[in-house]
């Protein structure tokens, strides 16, 4: 049952209502541990365990691909109001996964864990709590939320990645996982809880003879050439992405760039994600998403390409870094904001679900496909040309999108 719309009227919230920063917390949280916790415990239970890269691995590819499965149904569920139940669920059960996880002796063990943890980030990472946004301020009143959301988001592998380095260290990779499973039972399971209130959320839009909000607007959108050309831009962006920072520091490395310029290049890409968020919010906070979008998606070819030819000097791939982690920054807010610009102010959650869906599948197969084309060639060259192709498909998907897209009236 859909919640009812307040009986009063409820500002959009904004980065400093407690509504966002509840949700803030909850992504710094989630992501930190469902997200960037995995190469360094997969590195830990190598060691200890002698399982391969590969077996690893492909538990957190198989996680990735149920997660894209999930992540029409999660978005339809938050549509229908079920917000607080959705992430509430989604962190509790992860962390129950989490201690699964550190009892694991046997692959099939693992693989259930870890397959499950993936799958629990369709209902608790930025696709669910865009829509858990949507629905409270209403899908053209989003744009602020979002954006502060993301700026939190950004901290996540600065405050985790040495949190979790830490205590692999001091307590090994079991009990490491068991503080990640209290992080998001107690953390994010209670943050998620009191800042989701579905009495609170606006009104959904509703338009004489219009079909129903879920599939009706599914299937509308459907029979749109803009949603192709953008499931097509940001399926190529996720495999571009994914790909690319899975192959990055060894991409480096075999170009001829020496380890401490590669650590040093790599740490500056999460500040300049946040950085760039923050530009965009203060300097551009009404430029319609597709004016930002069709400048940012040109970046990455540009920057890829440099990549091709750069000299191994720190100053060269350091500046790559920086235009790789803004861009990247701003990519996560176009992404959020592009349903209600340029799709349809209905049916957020569900939109989105679809939209994503393909572009988590590809997110979680181009690590791989990546590494059978490195294989094969015995050099990362047509890993990087191949890089380059796929930044090229999303620049000109968001381009033909954003020029067929009309003002959305829905």
């Amino acid at each position: 049952m859909t919640a009812a719309a307040p009986a009063t009227h409820v500002p959009p919230p904004n980065g400093r209502s407690l509504f966002i920063v509840g949700l803030g917390v909850g992504q710094v949280c989630s992501w930190g541990t469902l997200y960037y916790s995995f190469p360094q415990i997969a590195q830990a239970m190598s060691v200890e365990l002698g399982w391969s890269k590969a077996e690893l691995y492909g538990a957190a590819t198989l996680g990735l691909a149920l997660g894209g499965l999930a992540a029409y149904p999660v978005g339809a569920a938050i549509d229908r109001g079920h917000g607080r139940a959705i992430m509430t669920g989604g962190s509790l059960l992860a962390g129950l996964l989490f201690v699964l996880w550190a009892h694991a002796d046997s692959m099939a063990l693992f693989y259930l864990a870890v397959a499950g943890i993936g799958c629990m980030q369709a209902a608790t990472l930025y696709d669910p709590a865009f829509a858990v946004i949507a629905r409270r301020a209403g899908p053209l009143n989003a744009r602020p939320g979002i954006t502060a959301l993301t700026l939190w988001g950004g901290f996540a592998s600065t405050v985790f990645i040495p949190l979790i380095q830490l205590l692999l260290d001091n307590v090994g990779w079991r009990d490491t996982l068991l503080v990640l499973g209290a992080v998001n039972i107690v953390i994010c399971g209670t943050v998620n809880f009191l800042s989701i209130d579905p009495s609170l959320d606006a009104a959904p839009p509703r338009v004489a003879g219009a079909p129903a909000p879920g599939r009706g607007a599914v299937a509308e959108v459907l029979r749109r050439p803009v949603f192709w050309a953008l499931a097509a831009a940001f399926t190529a962006y996720a495999a571009m992405f994914s790909g690319f920072t899975f192959h990055l520091y060894p991409l480096l490395v075999e170009r001829g760039f020496d380890t401490a310029s590669v650590v040093s290049a790599i740490a500056l890409i999460g500040p300049a994600q946040v950085a760039g968020r923050v530009a965009v919010s203060v300097l551009a906070p009404r430029v319609p998403v597709r004016v930002v979008g069709s400048f940012i998606v040109a970046i990455f070819p540009v920057a890829f390409l440099a990549l091709e030819f750069m000299p191994p000097h720190f100053e060269w791939v350091a500046l790559f870094a920086l235009a790789l982690g803004v861009a990247n920054g701003l990519v996560t807010i176009v992404r959020g904001l592009v349903v209600p610009e340029l799709l349809t102010r209905r049916a957020y959650g569900a939109v989105n679900g679809a939209l994503a869906m393909p572009a988590t599948i590809s997110r979680a197969l181009a690590p791989v496909g990546l590494a059978m084309l490195w294989t094969a060639a015995g050099s990362y060259d047509p890993v990087l040309i191949t890089v380059i192709a796929f930044s090229v498909v999303f620049a000109a998907g968001f381009w033909c999108a954003a020029l067929m897209a009309r003002p959305v009236e829905d």
